[in-house]
């Protein structure tokens, strides 16, 4: 079937929401339409060319973040430490692995939740089960449980707000690594890791001072003061996904200007999926959830409707086993993967113990 930016409503849809009001929830989609984009088809494929040098084992693919953002713990300060922590975490592995680290954020976007109950029961009231704040509110409360289209705009102003701060720190020298010593954070505060982080930082700081002798400074060299910073969540709310999809004015090619890479979740990941069908049209990087039960044949024919053409640094197969089961189910996945001759990027969800 010919891929459209509504084909997915023609396969099996899980974890979206019925909303009451449709007339409210096609206005608001509507809106969202005629909004500017969050992030620029430029800077996907930015990304891409990066993930690419992952596929040949040039470059290493950082990502973390929250497992679900909130309306209500919203702050600057949240996203300055999740910033600087991946940034001390970066600094961290490019001296252990000596390649350069793609750091992807799991924010400015991150609101929805697959539930696997949607009922939840409380004293004997039923109520829709909470699936995030783009959706509807955590409070155990009979309005605030239905699913309200409006938040959606919430989030898009949340998630605008945020990208705008991620820019700023990315671009303003807040990344400049002269600022090494000012990353710490609690998880290095104490004992021998305190210990190994000062160390590198100082090891950095006169490799600094021997470069600046020489007159490689970050005034003149953009790479010492700027870094590359993109945001990440799961493609689960597919009305507000497609909302925010365009056309690349220059290239002509789909994305979806939501997040620079999404991911297809667990429950969501299977043949027939609506998921997996908005997915394969767009041209943004995207990753597949990697859990106990899946078949390895399936997660094949999957990888193949995704990325038909094999194409590097498109497909992130994002492993989320545990670790009493990876030991199990990972090498049989791997296994599969390389028999068939396919590229993608391996990477263990650090969001899901």
């Amino acid at each position: 079937m010919q891929w459209t930016i509504d084909s997915w409503k023609k396969y099996s849809a899980k974890h979206i929401p019925i909303y009451s009001n449709h007339k409210k929830l096609v206005q608001i989609l509507e809106k969202l339409n005629s909004f500017p984009p969050l992030v620029f088809a430029g800077e996907v494929r930015s990304l891409k060319k990066k993930l690419i040098e992952v596929n040949k084992k040039k470059g290493f693919l950082l990502q973390g973040g929250d497992c679900a953002e909130s309306f209500s713990e919203f702050n600057a300060d949240n996203i300055r430490d999740t910033f600087r922590v991946l940034l001390q975490m970066s600094v961290i592995l490019t001296s252990g692995t000596n390649l350069p680290i793609i750091k992807v954020g799991r924010m400015a976007g991150q609101f929805a939740k697959p539930r696997s109950n949607p009922i939840e029961c409380q004293n004997n009231l039923k109520l829709p089960s909470y699936m995030g704040d783009i959706i509807n509110d955590i409070k155990f409360e009979k309005d605030l449980r239905e699913p309200n289209p409006e938040r959606m705009l919430k989030a898009y102003s949340q998630s605008a707000s945020t990208l705008n701060l991620l820019r700023a720190f990315s671009e303003g020298g807040y990344g400049d690594l002269k600022h090494v010593h000012t990353w710490n954070m609690g998880f290095v505060k104490s004992g021998d890791q305190e210990k190994r982080y000062s160390y590198l930082a100082e090891k950095i700081q006169e490799n600094l001072n021997f470069m600046e002798a020489l007159g490689i400074t970050s005034n003149n060299t953009p790479q010492l003061k700027k870094v590359d910073f993109f945001t990440s969540h799961e493609a689960l709310l597919l009305p507000y996904e497609q909302a925010l999809t365009r056309t690349d004015s220059i290239t002509g090619e789909i994305y979806n200007t939501s997040a620079h890479l999404l991911w297809i979740g667990d429950r969501t990941r299977f043949i027939d999926s609506a998921h997996i069908e908005y997915c394969r049209g767009i041209k943004n990087p995207i990753g597949i959830k990697c859990g106990p039960k899946l078949n390895p044949d399936e997660l094949i024919k999957l990888i193949n409707i995704l990325n038909p053409k094999n194409e590097l640094g498109k497909i992130i197969l994002i492993t989320r086993f545990g670790y009493k089961n990876v030991r199990k189910f990972l090498p049989t996945l791997i296994k599969r993967v390389n028999e068939e001759g396919i590229n993608v990027i391996w990477s263990c969800d650090p969001m899901h113990g």
